[in-house]
């Protein structure tokens, strides 16, 4: 209906996710390579400073944030409180589709900060390390397994706590960065936060709890990005309910 004014569209299915192969989530990442030809088709280069903004739950807005910083880039920052927010200080609207000439965004693999996510196998290894600590974002009842309305199995990675992604908002807001930090320094129990696996249904909202901790300046947590509908598609892996 209506955007930011000058604001372009990424899809999450289209332009922020690989095809799936029925093994590698819903929503699983494409290659650097492919990502960076993405966004120089969107207008945006390595010498852009991008706000990204969704409908203001937190649960779509760090796909782009975290991807950009996996490929290096830093100058990204996310619009606390999205589009609800917007409106509700009656900012100005715009309702024409936008589109910025193509541009090359250029990457090397020095630039691509793998260490920012881990893989299925080190989630599996994770399992009873006391050292580490997985974050389930997903809503309390499907965590628990009651109800699973999107993946084909009910539960959750054995050992992983939950922390809701909405949790991190008050007020369509994000906690200030001291209550984020008490919160989240709970759940760390004195682990650093390089030690954080974080994870959800398919890798999109579990970036809000990394975008929280971030703010509250805890930083160096990982993605999980194949997240539960990854994991539960192998039935040889361990699923936990309750």
């Amino acid at each position: 209906k209506s955007h930011l004014p000058g604001a372009i569209f990424m899809s999450l299915d289209d332009n922020l996710a690989a095809a799936k192969t029925g093994a590698n989530g819903r929503h699983p990442l494409p290659t650097p390579e492919a990502f960076a030809k993405t966004l120089g088709e969107k207008g945006i280069a390595n010498t852009s400073k991008v706000v990204v903004y969704d409908q203001g739950t937190s649960m779509f807005v760090g796909r782009l944030w975290w991807m950009l910083k996996w490929l290096g880039h830093d100058n990204v920052y996310v619009l606390d409180g999205g589009f609800a927010q917007w409106e509700r200080e009656a900012r100005e609207t715009q309702s024409a589709p936008q589109k910025r000439a193509a541009t090359t965004f250029a990457i090397s693999p020095s630039d691509i900060r793998d260490d920012a996510r881990v893989l299925v196998d080190e989630v599996l290894a994770s399992i009873g390390d006391p050292t580490r600590r997985i974050i389930d974002a997903r809503a309390g009842e499907r965590y628990r397994g009651e109800t699973e309305p999107v993946d084909p199995v009910a539960g959750h990675i054995p050992g992983a706590m939950n922390r809701a992604f909405a949790t991190n908002l008050r007020d369509g807001v994000f906690k200030s960065s001291d209550e984020l930090r008490t919160e989240f320094e709970t759940l760390l129990a004195g682990r650093n936060p390089e030690a954080i696996i974080h994870q959800c249904g398919s890798g999109v909202s579990a970036i809000s709890n990394i975008i929280a901790m971030e703010h509250a300046g805890l930083r160096g947590s990982k993605l999980y990005a194949g997240s539960w509908s990854e994991w539960c598609a192998d039935p040889a892996r361990p699923v936990a309910r309750g």
